[in-house]
């Protein structure tokens, strides 16, 4: 094996390394077409809540494509879980497909369902086509929940079996899912579509490895990887060495209203970068638990996006991070403690990382944001034909400034960073309401010498009964400005009910009452500004205020030299 791996190394230039490597990502980018020209649902199709990947056989990341980039990180745990679950490699054929969703080898909630195919070139296995999509109903307690305390609430749960073997639909797996849900054809839609986005994959990395033969292959794949990590090693090799740590509070764990205060400690030494989560506070009753893998993913979307230069990440680009936790804890959980909204504790862990990186240098990262995804969820049954209806939705926010400029307004947050808002038209067409209102919230954001990006403000107004669960953190704590930047506006959720005189104010709620007529307004957050207002340049106040950005009493308070200077 040794000698072969010489030859190897030696049989891929420069030239087929990089011909290898974009084969690869434009592999994984015709899975993401695949899936998205056959799924059923929004969330996939236009939400694009899903990560799409290819591996080698030791489940390390070869390629992916631009999706959900902190689902990414958790697939190569799926995989090494799904395959030991139907009893190990040696139990793989060509054409089996295996499902996986169990929260502490997965990540993230049961919902989020990974599907994974062993690809096999000349009798050997050569590596996995992985997709891992959320489907909108699995059985749990309520179709999107913040209240559960055990992981049996949370939906079904496939510990690693083969929906698919040797090419052959297991129909009792299949039927299994589709009874446990309350939206069969969405489910079954998606499934089918996942089945598609997986043989694509496995068509391609077979394709490839073909194409090179497996030593000049593997020769490649090497060396892809060392330039990844090559990348990541020279962008820290200059950062300051250091122990630094970041400061971050959830508004609560869904169940009690006391907020979660934790900490994260950076340690940079040379090229070597060290995240430690083992301060951070017990396992919690509700479901904000932050699963291993999600914990892991998420420490290496902050880093990979810091130091990555643009470029799509590899296994190589996570070498030089080190992920440290403590069994038991909030960011590593044991079984069976709720994690349904564990995603949303480590999401935010991305900014603690970067607020303790700011104090060794606050020009590397930017401001806060408004650190959430600000998902509601609605169903319900249509008044007309009595079958039931479900839907889910993430909301972009404002991102924080940066020593370089303003914060983008009306973006996905960090964690969320290839998915995308679904248009009004899509929603209002499937579901039954209207928007009233979908804008740029003024002054959302905080002030500064650059200042940070709008949240925004929608309105949906309901035209059926139906329920809500609005999965949204980040309500009582104002992002952060830095370096002398103003904070921005937390998220927060309005309900207008039609026989009710004053407003109600929503962070996490699970199966709360819509009744027809009611308006719900998502009001997200904003980015915190960076560096000290003063010194933004009259112009760009003078522009922000006829855009609509900022209000005139805004400026006044923030930009008060400015001001003066224009009369």
């Amino acid at each position: 094996m040794a000698t072969s791996s010489i030859v190897a190394r030696q049989a891929a230039d420069a030239t087929t390394t990089e011909i290898v490597r974009r084969s690869l990502e434009s592999g994984a980018e015709q899975m993401k077409r695949a899936l998205i020209r056959t799924a059923f649902s929004p969330v996939i199709y236009e939400g694009l809540d899903f990560a799409v990947a290819l591996y080698d056989p030791r489940a390390r990341l070869l390629a992916q494509a631009p999706s959900l980039p902190v689902f990414m990180g958790t697939l190569n745990f799926c995989i090494e879980a799904a395959v030991e679950g139907v009893g190990g490699e040696s139990e793989l054929a060509d054409g089996d497909i295996l499902v996986y969703n169990l929260p502490y080898s997965s990540g993230t909630h049961q919902q989020d369902v990974a599907m994974i195919m062993p690809v096999f070139g000349g009798g050997n296995l050569v590596g996995y086509s992985a997709i891992k999509a959320h489907w909108l109903d699995l059985g749990a307690k309520d179709p999107y929940c913040t209240d559960t305390e055990d992981i049996f609430q949370e939906g079904l749960i496939f510990p690693g079996v083969k929906l698919y073997s040797a090419g052959v639909l297991d129909d009792g797996i299949f039927r299994m899912a589709l009874a446990n849900s309350r939206v069969p054809k969405s489910v079954a839609g998606d499934i089918e579509a996942q089945v598609v986005g997986v043989r694509a994959g496995a068509s391609e990395l077979r394709r490839v490895v073909e194409r090179f033969g497996l030593p000049t292959f593997e020769s490649a794949v090497e060396q892809i990887f060392d330039q990844g990590e090559a990348l990541v090693r020279n962008y820290f090799t200059s950062f300051p060495d250091g122990t630094y740590v970041g400061h971050g509070k959830l508004d609560n764990d869904g169940i009690d209203d006391t907020p979660i205060p934790y900490e994260v400690i950076v340690e940079v030494d040379g090229s070597d970068v060290r995240i430690d989560y083992s301060r951070s506070p017990e396992e919690q009753l509700g479901p904000v638990n932050s699963p291993l893998p999600i914990t892991v993913s998420a420490s290496r979307v902050a880093i990979a996006m810091l130091a990555g230069a643009g470029e799509s990440p590899n296994e190589g680009s996570f070498r030089a991070i080190e992920v440290l936790t403590r069994p038991g804890s909030m960011f590593d959980p044991n079984p069976p403690v709720a994690c349904f909204l564990g995603t949303w504790s480590s999401q935010q862990a991305i900014e603690v990382i970067y607020r303790a990186l700011a104090e060794a240098d606050p020009t590397a990262v930017p401001a806060a944001s408004g650190a959430d995804t600000c998902v509601l969820t609605w169903w319900g049954k249509r008044a007309e034909s009595g079958e039931t209806w479900a839907d889910g939705i993430t909301h972009p926010v404002g991102q924080g400034a940066h020593s370089a400029g303003d914060g983008a307004s009306s973006l996905m947050y960090l964690s969320d960073a290839g998915t995308r808002f679904a248009p009004v038209e899509v929603w209002e067409s499937r579901n039954p309401w209207y928007v009233e209102q979908l804008a740029l919230a003024q002054d959302s954001c905080g002030a500064g010498e650059h200042r940070g990006g709008l949240g925004i403000n929608i309105a949906f107004h309901l035209l059926e009964d139906c329920w809500m669960t609005s999965a949204t953190d980040r309500t009582t704590t104002p992002p952060p400005g830095l370096s002398g930047g103003g904070e921005a506006r937390p998220n927060r959720i309005v309900v207008r009910r039609p026989d009710e005189d004053a407003e109600r104010y929503f962070g996490k709620v699970t199966r709360l009452a819509i009744p027809k007529d009611t308006v719900v307004e998502m009001q997200t957050g904003g980015g915190g500004g960076y560096g000290d207002p003063a010194r933004r340049p009259t112009e760009i106040v003078n522009r922000d205020l006829e855009e609509g950005y900022v209000s005139p009493g805004f400026a006044a308070r923030h930009y008060a030299r400015q001001v003066d200077q224009t009369g």
